[in-house]
């Protein structure tokens, strides 16, 4: 009899710890959600879909700011930045190549699209190599610059030309509907 009873308070307590799992589960995702609210609401907080582009530019350029900063002996510091910009131009890429560049498509702005998808495959690349690099080697400074000097470019034909360009094409409704499309898609890497 004893052992039906050891038995039984066993499988009650896998129920409490199989309960206890699920609400914590639950609960991760409900935070999950909340954090990526907050952070695609505050990119959203800027206004239409290419205010929301230039801040993200801006926000990655410090990012690289802060990894200048930075010597060989902070190796910790330098990896921690590399995934706070991989994380930022990941989400960035993702709303760009889903919603803005399929616009520029079909507002006729095709083969700018095409370039400005290219130059993300550089991006990728960039992030690539420092990846495998040694933070301390002093070659990976030099690249982060190299990095940072290609993309820049990149933002400025994006902000000075192409996209005023699609801006002016989309009319209200357009950049509306690209805006709300945008922080769709923005939500889902937040």
């Amino acid at each position: 009899m004893q052992n039906k009873n050891s038995n039984t308070k066993g499988i009650s307590g896998q129920g409490a710890a199989i309960a206890a799992a699920v609400g914590g589960l639950a609960i991760g995702l409900m935070a999950n959600a909340g954090r990526k609210a907050i952070m695609q609401g505050m990119d959203a907080s800027y206004g239409e879909w290419d205010d929301v582009l230039k801040a993200e530019h801006e926000a990655t350029i410090m990012i690289f700011d802060k990894i200048a900063e930075t010597d060989e002996k902070q190796v910790t510091k330098r990896k921690m930045l590399l995934m706070q910009l991989k994380h930022a131009l990941s989400k960035h890429a993702h709303e760009e190549e889903n919603v803005v560049y399929p616009a520029m498509r079909e507002n006729g702005l095709t083969e700018e699209a095409d370039h400005l998808n290219h130059d993300h495959g550089y991006v990728k690349q960039y992030l690539f190599e420092l990846t495998e690099m040694k933070p301390s080697d002093p070659a990976w400074l030099t690249k982060v610059e190299e990095f940072r000097d290609r993309l820049e470019e990149h933002v400025r034909e994006e902000e000075d030309e192409l996209f005023p360009k699609l801006r002016d094409q989309l009319g209200e409704d357009g950049n509306a509907h690209v805006t709300a499309a945008m922080n769709k898609e923005g939500f889902k890497l937040a």
